[in-house]
């Protein structure tokens, strides 16, 4: 069949907001004065459909009517304009394609065509060709994209390389010295040339027989840095502390650590002083003095993991709770999108694996200032902000699609990280601990490949993070950045989740770096590996790559031959591959066959030396005495002169105190229904939290059980002296949990260390020994320790390094009725300071520090503190100032605190709120606390020196970084586009005609869906029975099965419920198309109407649910018919960006039953989460919907009125409308969240939450 191609185009003016953003983009970028539009088309070549076919999905799967103008086969001329297009890198993962053709099937039921994407972009205006050229540069990235060309294809069939035998490396083991050296660096080794020395002696004196190239890249990923921890392993001879005045503490606690390990290693092993050993020993010291009785100890290490107590509908139940940190410096540097989203989806992986359910993330990066020019962006180098934005919407993309909530997001700046970007992902996990089973695989146990297909992307990711970069080798790492794809990572949560399928695992390893050969290689001593089995994406991978590709969301899981069918069945059942491509075996070494013979048959005992140990010296430098950094007023504070609102304004300005909202929107926070805490509280939600807490995710029932976890870490106190500022980083991440209601004896941490590539420079290996030491000081002062950790040793770009980075992260639970926030809550109450005094060598003083908490934390407990928060970057000041805002309170000093004290950073030192009758005195009785001010209803801060009005606060503290993260956008609304409000009361209260106390109610699960679990336990609250159904679509037959089931499942249910989430990734190029394509089916259809005229039933769609029931014509219509391009549609916000917030909804009509249980002009506060939640229609059809009383709920103000500006409507919707209903009012389509309900759920934002929706529902069917 003949290549069809298809150009789709948002609709210019209310549709193509990625166009008009990328106009703006340019515009400001390149400082063009002449361009005056930009478009965006997307390019779609098909191959495999007959034209029947092809008409049948065409306004289906490839455009979308109300939305999109299309093109066939050509597009038209445009004057006075530039055009080139883009597409992926062969062997690149595309979504659009990929959810295409799936799209496509659903509809034909058949084989799934093959599609290509490409886009288009074309500059309207006069654009120089030198600027032309730049334009391209900036769009294209290399790394994972090129120019495409504009001609049509004969076909789409690649071309397929068979690949060649494995390399047999017949010269290897006779190559001298000179000639491996010139051996290694021809092939890009991550390895030392030693290494490489040692290998060559193995495969002569031990194997005797020559190498092939696959031994040579495992073994070469195997001793990675990033797999093997290699840097911190390298043993370390001798360590000279330089004398200095801060010098004394350092050494102290190196006298102190040398005490460890006399006192813990008494076995008379010879064991080597190494940086792992000195970010372990305070766990292997806290654990001999009785303080670490919660750890989870196994031989096999997913994570941390920590055994804790979970009550579940009042009875307590043993969980263990496992949280990981994972980097992905080097691929988001050269990828953002890519690395930042794998960067997750690795973290992710790492306590999935160890069979947890993970539901919270949290997201710390380092940066340069991202609003500097692009001409000074360096060679070889992206600019900074397409960095940072392209990071924050890869990491974004992958947490919202596969339903991960992110409770905290934080970009810190520093100029060092122009040499690498930071990316840091945090998460959190919990399971049942019977549902957790260690056993140690035996021979003849299988392993099982689960998940993805294996493919180029990735190849050498291990190895290539592992190395300094310079210019030129940044564009020959393509094939480095791995490509994720959530919704497949989705299917094996929920497949781990079922008691039954994680009870048959004995032991389970993710596919991260290294691929197959560490995944696989790390399950057992004795492995034969059949590469043959491995599932691929397409043909021509040979073995080597096969043996270390590390395409993403795979997992190898060691089962019983007995339990192999079954997991199988299991798997399928849930959508997923799942293939046998290994079996444990006796003899103690790693085997891999492919095409029939042995290409890698390695001791195992030779791949656990590591290679050969590395040898260095330390010489710590001393901090600067001159420049104490926690003396210090900040620079531009200093800068500003000595008026006091001058140097409040400017301190707020500051990129590392200012507002990062606009960055922090485009994760979803509320997914999972579990979320205590919005990353921004108050009415305003302006203040920032401390930390993230989210109940523990019970499958079933209610938990007042929730975790915390919050970090710490300042660049530039670290810059001045690691040591230092490894201590102040685990005293500022306890200090934000005792803030939140934690108890810092509770408190694990897990550390992540980033520093500048090493070498064998002493002076350099300092920087992580002193770090390291820090860190040791303050687990062992606090008594809290550090259970786990990442480095990453690469920071380095030519003569440029990042600063020295420890981030510590603190863990802890509590109860998520004490959970507190930091705005402040009410006028009149009292705010109190609980100080930590320094010592000589600006360390705080422990003892103080430990009573202090201890003693916050009995006061919280008490419900004596309405909020708190830690002092931190920006001191007093902007402490104070953040309370201020998310409720708009003001605040007056009562007593003196020195001017230049306000700004200086007070780590560990807390400010409570508490009421105006509470005795300081009597409370906190030894903490040195004082207090400092009071909460007022006017809205300033008054200081005895001046009087700052909260508006300037508030433009000061978001002003910054605004034009790179903007939480509005301009608009001119014409007086006859104004909402308006205009209430429907004619609806009757009626029930079914069908009565039944139990409805079942059907949640289909597509690819991409996120939000049938708290759909489900919404349903279950109020009586009714949910029924998930999982979509399974990887065959033809699975199609035709899953139609025929649905339809079955359809005919026994009351109510179809769409719930949230990203059906197929929100591809082809829009969303709920998925959903959309397979309710097109006849049967499906037929089953439809059925459930609404024969069974009386009722639909509910929310978020990608109300997206597919326009699409199908449900909403407003009542009945799935074809679309045309007046019909309502959903399209993308007008910030250009995923939204998460709460939003103030007000009921408008009583027309629906869903909308029984309340009334007329009643207001709620309810979680949105989408990117594409802008209803659009033209104004007859807005009419007729209100006179009809269609228009359910709107988005409205602080006042109840209706509101087309941000924040009140987050998507620019017209006439503020949120929700709508079917004319009988039985099918209701809405965007807020309203599953996203339940006891101290976003509990630092006010408002009613509950809408009565399910209730109502449920009351339907029993009236």
């Amino acid at each position: 069949m003949a290549v069809k191609r298809i150009f789709v185009e948002k609709r210019q003016g209310f549709f193509d907001i990625p166009a008009q953003r990328l106009c703006s983009d340019l515009v400001e970028t390149f400082r063009l004065t002449d361009l005056r539009a930009v478009r965006i088309i997307t390019r779609y070549d098909i191959e495999g459909l007959s034209d029947e076919e092809f008409a049948g999905v065409r306004n289906i799967v490839f455009a979308d009517p109300p939305v999109d103008t299309v093109y066939e086969d050509v597009l038209p001329s445009f004057s006075d304009a530039h055009m080139f297009a883009i597409e992926p890198l062969p062997g690149q993962f595309d979504p659009t394609a990929a959810a295409a053709a799936e799209c496509v099937q659903l509809v034909t039921q058949g084989e799934r065509p093959d599609v290509r994407t490409a886009r288009v972009i074309v500059l309207i205006g006069k654009v120089e060709t030198r600027v032309y050229e730049q334009i391209k540069a900036y769009l294209i990235n290399t790394v994972e994209s090129r120019e495409a060309s504009l001609a049509t294809p004969a076909t789409l069939e690649s071309r397929i390389v068979l690949p060649a035998d494995v390399e047999v490396l017949g010269q290897f083991n006779g190559l001298p010295r000179v000639e491996l050296e010139r051996f290694h660096a021809a092939h890009g080794f991550a390895m030392s040339v030693e290494d490489l020395a040692f290998v060559q002696q193995y495969f002569r004196d031990t194997e005797r027989r020559a190498p092939t190239i696959t031994e040579l890249r495992v073994i070469d990923t195997y001793w990675s840095d990033h797999c093997r921890h290699t840097t911190f392993t390298t043993a370390i001879d001798s360590v000279n502390i330089e004398n200095g005045f801060f010098a004394r503490p350092i050494i102290e606690s190196y006298q102190r650590y040398m005490d460890d390990r006399k006192a813990l290693y008494q076995d008379g092993k010879q064991r080597d002083m190494t940086l792992m050993d000195i970010a372990v020993i305070g766990m292997k010291a806290l654990r001999a003095e009785g303080k670490l009785d919660d750890l989870d100890e196994s031989e096999e290490i997913n994570a941390c993991s920590i055994r804790i107590t979970v009550d579940v509908n009042g009875k307590d139940e043993d969980w263990l709770l496992m949280f990981k940190n994972e980097t992905h410096n080097h691929p988001t540097e050269i990828e953002p999108f890519g690395g930042a989203a794998t960067c997750l989806g690795g973290a992710i992986r790492d306590p999935l694996s160890g069979r947890s359910y993970v539901y919270q993330a949290m997201r710390v990066t380092g940066a340069s200032d991202p609003r500097v020019p692009i001409e000074d962006t360096l060679p070889g180098k992206l600019p900074q902000k397409k960095i940072t934005l392209g990071a924050a919407e890869g990491y974004s993309s992958y947490g919202n699609q596969i339903g991960l909530a992110t409770g905290q997001v934080h970009e810190i700046y520093h100029k060092g990280y122009l040499a690498k970007r930071m990316e840091i992902g945090a998460v959190i996990g919990a399971a049942p601990a019977a549902q957790v089973v260690r056993k140690r695989p035996v021979p003849g146990d299988v392993i099982v490949l689960l998940g993805g297909r294996t493919g180029r992307d990735g190849i050498g990711g291990a190895t290539g993070s592992s190395k300094q970069h310079t210019e030129s080798s940044l564009t020959t790492s393509g094939a480095e950045v791995q490509k994720g794809n959530p919704p497949t990572e989705r299917k094996i949560q929920r497949l781990f989740r079922n008691p039954e399928v994680s009870c048959m695992i004995k032991r389970c390893n993710d596919f991260g770096a290294g691929g197959v050969a560490v995944a696989i290689g790390e399950l057992a001593d004795g492995l034969m590996i059949n590469l043959d089995a491995v599932p691929k994406k397409y043909e021509g991978l040979d073995g080597t790559e096969l043996a270390i590709s590390e395409s993403q969301e795979r997992m190898a899981v060691v089962l019983a031959p007995k339990d192999v069918p079954a997991f199988l069945r299991h798997a399928d059942a849930e959508n997923l591959e799942a293939t046998e491509v290994a079996v444990v075996t006796s003899a103690p070494h790693l085997v891999m066959k492919w095409h029939g013979q042995t290409i890698v048959h390695i001791a195992r005992a030779f791949l656990a030396t590591n290679g050969v140990r590395q040898h260095v010296r330390v010489i710590v430098d001393p901090p600067n005495d001159k420049t104490p950094y926690l003396q210090q007023l900040p620079p531009a504070v200093k800068q500003v002169g000595r008026a006091l609102e001058d140097m409040w304004l400017t301190n707020l300005r500051d990129l590392n105190v200012c507002s990062q909202k606009g960055l922090g929107e485009r994760f979803d926070a509320t997914v999972g229904a579990a979320s205590v805490l919005m990353p921004f509280g108050g009415k305003y939600q302006l203040t920032p939290l401390e930390a993230m807490v989210a109940k523990i995710p019970v499958r079933h029932g209610q938990t007042n059980t929730a975790s915390a976890m919050a970090f710490g870490f300042d660049p530039d106190l670290s810059t001045w002296s690691p040591f230092h500022g490894a201590i102040y980083a685990v005293v500022e991440a306890v200090a934000k949990i005792v803030a939140t209601g934690g108890e810092a004896r509770k408190v694990r941490l897990t550390l992540q260390e980033y520093f500048e590539r090493l070498g064998t420079d002493p002076k350099k290996w300092g920087k992580p020994f002193a770090a390291l030491l820090g860190a040791l000081h303050a687990q062992h002062e606090m008594g809290i320790p550090a259970i786990g950790g990442k480095d990453s040793m690469s920071g380095t770009f030519e003569n440029l390094n990042v600063p020295p980075t420890l981030v510590a992260f603190a863990v802890a639970t509590l109860r998520a009725n004490e959970a507190l926030s930091p705005e402040f809550k009410y006028p009149d109450n009292k705010v109190i300071m609980v100080p930590v005094p320094r010592d000589a060598q600006d360390l705080p003083v422990f003892s103080r520090l430990n009573t202090n908490f201890k003693k916050i934390h009995e006061l919280i407990v008490g419900k004596k503190v309405f909020s708190a928060m830690s002092v931190g970057r920006g001191g007093i000041a902007a402490t104070i100032s953040k309370m201020c805002l998310g409720n708009n309170l003001g605040f007056k000093f009562t007593s003196f605190i020195q001017q230049d004290d306000l700004f200086k950073p007070l780590y560990g030192t807390i400010l409570l709120e508490v009421a105006g009758s509470f005795d300081t005195t009597a409370n906190l009785v030894g903490t040195g606390a004082i207090e400092i001010g009071k909460t007022r209803d006017v809205p300033s801060i008054i200081t005895d020196l001046d009087t700052i009005v909260l508006a300037d606060v508030k433009d000061a503290y978001t002003e910054p970084l605004e034009k790179i993260f903007p939480t509005t956008v301009p608009q001119t609304v014409r007086p006859i586009d104004r909402p308006t409000y205009a209430p429907y009361t004619k609806g009757k209260l009626v029930g079914s005609s069908v009565k039944i106390a139990k409805p079942r109610v059907c949640i289909p699960v597509f690819p991409g869906t996120n939000c049938e679990y708290d759909s489900a336990r919404a349903w279950e609250r109020v009586g009714a029975i949910p029924e998930i159904f999982v979509v399974r679509n990887l065959t033809p037959k699975a199609v035709e099965e899953t139609v025929s089931e649905l339809a079955a499942a359809l005919a026994r249910s009351q109510i179809l419920m769409l719930p949230g989430g990203f059906s197929g990734g929100d591809e082809p190029d829009g969303t709920g198309k998925f959903i959309a394509a397979m309710f097109r089916a006849p049967a499906l259809t037929e089953a439809v109407q059925r459930l609404l005229c024969d069974q009386d039933g009722l639909i509910l769609g929310i978020c990608n649910g109300f997206q597919a029931l326009l699409k199908l014509g449900l909403l407003p219509y009542g009945k799935i018919t074809d679309l045309d391009e007046d019909s309502p549609t959903l399209t993308y916000n007008n910030i250009g960006r995923h939204v998460s917030q709460t939003v103030r909804v007000r009921v408008a009509s009583n027309l629906s039953p869903w909308l029984s249980g309340v009334s007329v002009g009643d207001t709620h506060t309810i979680a949105v989460s989408h990117g594409e939640g802008r209803f659009y229609t033209d104004a007859k059809t807005v009419a007729n919907m209100r006179i009809r009383g269609q228009i359910a709920t709107q988005y409205v103000n602080d006042k109840g009125e209706p509101a087309l500006e941000q924040p009140y409507n987050p998507n620019g919707s017209v006439n503020a409308i949120e929700g709508i209903t079917s004319p009988d009012g039985r099918i209701y389509g809405r965007m807020a969240h309203a599953e996203r309900i339940g006891t101290d759920i976003c509990k630092n934002v006010p408002g009613e939450m509950n809408q009565m929706i399910f209730e109502s529902g449920v009351a339907y069917f029993i009236r």
